[in-house]
């Protein structure tokens, strides 16, 4: 049992604040992949395309970039905002600059061990506020800006 204290909505009296958020995150993660793909192309002119041989450094610096700056421009990525979802700290807050690098700094951090993202994937799918391997460390959550309170 969590004994974290949290001012967020309770998922047993307001479920419709996590209602199909992880399969909201999966559809946003894929936009955010998609939208990360065309700016890391974008930058190889940059480099005479000789970033094309360091292309997943540049993939993976351009993400870096996108999820701190998005998110800490409106506690949600571009894909989160598409499908209406924003992240909250346990507080009840929106992200800013500090939390944001912290939850990009986490998820890359898990993206680097295939078993973190398995444990994640998992946590998003079974917990009650349907957070991830991140969310948990953070005391984050990601809820639905329809409902919001």
């Amino acid at each position: 049992m969590n004994t974290r204290a949290y001012a967020l909505p309770d998922p047993q009296t307001q479920p419709e604040f996590y209602a199909d958020v992880p399969v909201k995150r999966l559809i946003a993660w894929v936009i955010d992949m998609v939208l990360i793909g065309i700016l890391s192309a974008l930058v190889l002119p940059l480099t005479l395309f000789t970033g094309i041989f360091f292309f997943g450094v540049i993939f993976m610096i351009m993400s870096f970039v996108y999820r701190v700056v998005t998110i800490a421009n409106g506690s949600a990525t571009l894909g989160m905002r598409f499908v209406g979802i924003e992240l909250r700290t346990q507080n009840g807050e929106r992200f800013e600059l500090g939390h944001a690098f912290l939850h990009t700094l986490a998820y890359h951090i898990s993206w680097g061990f295939f078993i973190l993202q398995i444990i994640s994937m998992v946590l998003m799918m079974t917990t009650s506020r349907a957070q991830g391997l991140t969310d948990h460390f953070m005391g984050s959550v990601a809820i639905n800006k329809a409902a919001r309170y």
